[in-house]
């Protein structure tokens, strides 16, 4: 498995150790990625996704996986939050 949030599209950065004597090395800064279930009011499905811890607290603090996905732009979503995105926009256009 590829260390990126499904949500968000947070990946590894890369930077330097610098030490005391100014000696850099390089080093990975890795994405805090769990494993969860997040449940989809407006579908009634949970989607199993790896996602960063930053990512749930922003979709805790929003009210919901839906509410979070639709008031996030597309640009700053990875391709598989944006499909399920569409499902959830084209279900609420269909009870409407």
């Amino acid at each position: 498995m590829s260390r990126v949030c499904a949500l968000s599209g947070k990946r590894v950065q890369a930077g330097n150790n610098v030490s005391h004597a100014h000696n850099k090395t390089r080093r990975r800064y890795l994405p805090n990625l769990q494993p969860v279930s997040l449940f989809s009011d407006t579908l009634g499905a949970s989607l199993r996704v790896r996602a960063s811890a930053y990512v749930l607290r922003t979709i805790d603090h929003k009210g919901g996986l839906d509410t979070y996905l639709l008031a996030t732009p597309d640009a700053k979503l990875s391709i598989e939050a944006r499909r399920f995105k569409r499902r959830i926009k084209k279900q609420r256009s269909k009870t409407e």
